[in-house]
């Protein structure tokens, strides 16, 4: 008997998105987490501008707004001595307000529809608890921990800490060292690197004193130029804040954050902890009916933002699918296709974060030369705060589910060229009225026209598969002229499966292989 369809185990944002999304979907799912509560602890601060996107679909962009940072004040990035003194470097970057009405203004699709938002984990975890805690599919149990599993043919039987279970599938959220992942006996590999120490602390005042004197004003990093690597992270409250170091012992964290500060101010250290950075890929992303997402099988260093948000990515592309194969109409390649497509963003963040960490390491090194580390710096920063490319530019080449065309666009961290190529992100556009594309889209198979070319036989052979499809007509030239195509083909995460001007005559054919049912198709 079926305790659940999906058990999740894991409930950072990776797990708790997931079952925000499942329930969505209207899949039972339970989420088990060994711990009994979200817990106040320093780890990712921002959602990056594809993650946001996500959340909008999802219908909860505006409550994780309402809960990070406030939209006034700035990203910006300083290479500093202390707080007290001029800064070094200065790179700046807008507040969500500024993102919000540079992307009001756009409309070649260069830009994300949503701009980023920091927001601190200990704040993210326990909203999206809530909303996972307000579906009628899914349960949440806290203080159950997974001992244990075994799989067959038809499920998957969870030992945990309070009883057993069984689902038809389970996905391991359960971070870096997931015991999911080291009892299927996949490896993780790559690179070991150094170990710094992270402490959270609570000031009240140091948020509102900046700039103190000559030195550098409201952002959102603030490194320290010297051999101790400290750089200070704001946090979502204006009132936390937290400083990496290398340092021997967890009382220096104290004297480091005053050094850092460089005048007297009241705080409260409240968490001191060590944490190493790494550089790891796991193997594989899943084994039979165990499926792997976020930390558990993709470790990299905070150096552009990727870790959590690619996490992100791995929940609501697993979502889908598994939505797809439980409801009867996604074929078997459906899900063989999860680790095709975000194994290979895996590894391509993991060589982003180390082409971002690289950078850093290049002008840290100079701390003993300061002239010679802000002309480094200069260039070599931006790598860490400037990975729009990785955000939004990712494409999922040789996927059993996209219609493969010959040769594709080039890849680059650093930049986007919006673009409908098959296996990529649909750009953002502005439709009449500043309605957002993305907006008009349904949950389904979509078919956007710009002609008049009938699209019966692709509605036929998804009705006949039991996949959602619709179509969707449009008239506006600006998008028109931005996807390049009258025809084009989208999945429900918004990936481009087709694009044409003509309809196919293998309808059919697309439509299994979107669904999973036929291998690949080239154009």
């Amino acid at each position: 008997m079926l305790d659940t369809e999906v058990l999740i185990v894991g409930a950072g944002p990776v797990g708790l998105t997931l079952a925000v999304d499942l329930g969505q979907k209207g899949v039972r799912c339970t989420l088990i987490e060994r711990k009994d509560a979200p817990q106040f602890l320093p780890k990712m601060e921002r959602c990056n501008a594809r993650t946001m996107e996500i959340y909008r679909r999802m219908g909860i962009a505006a409550k994780v707004r309402a809960a990070g940072l406030r939209a006034d004040v700035p990203m910006d990035v300083f290479i500093v001595t202390a707080l007290n003194q001029p800064p070094l470097v200065h790179h700046r970057y807008p507040s969500v307000f500024e993102a919000k009405r540079e992307i009001d203004a756009c409309n070649d699709g260069s830009m994300p529809l949503e701009p980023y938002q920091l927001i601190s984990q200990y704040t993210l975890e326990p909203l999206l608890k809530k909303e996972a805690e307000a579906s009628p599919c899914v349960t949440v149990k806290y203080g159950c921990e997974l001992e244990s599993f075994t799989q067959d043919a038809n499920g998957v039987t969870a030992k945990t800490s309070t009883g057993e279970m069984r689902g038809k599938y389970l996905v391991g959220c359960d971070g870096g060292g997931s015991i999911v992942r080291k009892q299927l006996g996949i490896e993780m590999r790559g690179e070991n690197l150094s170990e710094l120490r992270q402490a959270l602390y609570r000031c009240d005042e140091l948020f509102d004193r900046i700039p103190i004197g000559p030195g550098p004003g409201h952002g959102r990093h603030y490194h320290v130029a010297d051999e101790r690597w400290r750089f200070l992270i704001m946090q979502d409250s204006t009132r936390h804040w937290t400083l990496h170091a290398a340092v021997d012992d967890d009382a220096a964290m104290a004297r480091e954050f005053e050094r850092t500060v460089g005048v007297p101010v009241k705080y409260e250290m409240l968490y001191v902890g060590k944490w190493r950075q790494n550089l790891l890929l796991a193997d594989r992303y899943r084994d039979g009916r165990v499926f792997l997402a976020g930390d558990a099988v993709h470790l990299v260093i905070p150096t552009g933002g990727l870790g959590m948000n690619s996490g992100v990515g791995d929940a609501v592309d697993l979502a889908w699918k598994l939505a797809g194969v439980l409801r009867g109409w996604g074929g078997p390649l459906l899900l063989d296709s999860y680790e095709i497509e975000r194994r290979q963003v895996g590894e391509r963040n993991v060589a982003a974060s180390r082409y971002a960490s690289l950078g850093r390491r290049k002008w840290r090194a100079l701390w003993n030369d300061l002239p010679e580390l802000v002309r480094v710096a200069e260039t070599e920063q931006r790598k860490s705060n400037e990975m729009v490319g990785a955000e939004l530019g990712y494409r999922y080449a040789g996927s059993p589910l996209v219609c493969e065309e010959s040769g594709g666009p080039e890849d680059d961290f650093r930049s986007y060229v919006p673009t409908t190529w098959p296996g990529a992100r649909l750009p953002h556009a502005w439709l009449e009225g500043q309605v957002a594309i993305q907006d008009r889209i349904g949950p389904g198979y979509t078919l956007l026209r710009y002609s008049d070319e009938d699209a019966s036989s692709l509605t036929k052979a998804f009705k006949a598969l039991g996949a959602p499809f619709a179509v969707l007509d449009l008239r506006e030239v600006p998008a028109r002229e931005l996807y390049g195509f009258d025809l084009i083909l989208l999945r429900p995460d918004l990936h481009v499966v087709w694009r044409g001007n003509r309809m196919p005559d293998d309808a059919v054919n697309i439509a299994r292989l979107a669904t999973g049912h036929s291998a690949g198709r080239r154009a």
